[in-house]
């Protein structure tokens, strides 16, 4: 797989005249709780050659391609993901942060990470995993068994939302492992059993609804939508002409 994604990258450079600046893993493979057979989840940023950007309208601003069993790819283009970073998407803020990183022009993430903080917004994040958890909270867990992997999408959402709220000034870790810390410890047990169940199992595996772990995420959930609009506003000089120099600057090499 690590050929076929790099073979992907290079062919959709050479098709569509773009420059990969990033490429990363955005799914459970990053997160840390894949299944076997869990496919590939690759997310980039490019940019075009500098006169593409000096017409009168502009172009698209995304990338996508049909998705099979084995890889999922799509990207966004260079201001379309600055726009998105001052604006404070959170998958963009995980992107950025993956452990699974297949490709990257030389410093590229190193260059956002100053602006990072500047344009977090701990209630568009909060907003953001909110809806997450509306799903697993709402429609997916509801039943006498659950699928596994629907379980740890809503357990993820919901660590990410909790951190939030207890540390809003800092963006939540994009790792399962790490989120996990602020899990009740009593709850650590039966997610331990889960998670070893989950590197077995594939993608349809269903287990008994697990009563104590579904609590906790129904009152996480009433506890986030309670968190939206009470927590504190993070004032942050205005992140443009910093995100302007990073836009201007990674497409210098194309001039």
């Amino acid at each position: 797989m690590q050929r076929r994604i790099q073979a992907a990258l290079t062919q959709l450079e050479t098709t569509h005249h773009v420059r990969i600046l990033y490429a990363c893993e955005s799914g459970s493979r990053a997160w840390g709780f894949p299944s076997p057979d869990s496919d590939y989840d690759v997310r980039f940023i490019y940019s075009h050659p500098a006169d593409w950007y000096l017409t009168l309208d502009d172009g698209p601003d995304t990338l996508n391609f049909p998705v099979d069993e084995e890889l999922d790819l799509a990207g966004w283009e260079l201001r379309k993901a600055l726009k998105l970073l001052r604006g404070s998407n959170a998958a963009l803020f995980e992107w950025l942060q993956s452990p699974v990183v297949y490709a990257e022009a030389t410093g590229f993430r190193a260059a956002l990470e100053p602006e990072l903080p500047m344009c977090w917004n701990p209630r568009a994040g909060l907003h953001h995993y909110a809806g997450l958890m509306r799903r697993g909270v709402m429609d997916d867990l509801t039943g006498t068994d659950v699928r596994l992997k629907r379980l740890f999408y809503a357990l993820r959402s919901t660590l990410a939302a909790r951190w939030i709220q207890q540390r809003p000034a800092e963006l939540p870790p994009m790792e399962f492992h790490v989120l996990r810390e602020s899990l009740p410890a009593e709850l650590n047990a039966i997610v331990d059993e889960l998670l070893a169940r989950k590197a077995t199992a594939d993608e349809k595996t269903t287990v008994a609804h697990p009563a104590s772990l579904v609590a906790f995420l129904q009152t996480e959930y009433e506890a986030t939508l309670a968190a939206r609009e009470t927590l504190p506003v993070m004032r942050h000089p205005e992140p443009t002409p910093e995100l302007n120099a990073v836009f201007q600057a990674w497409l210098l090499p194309q001039l």
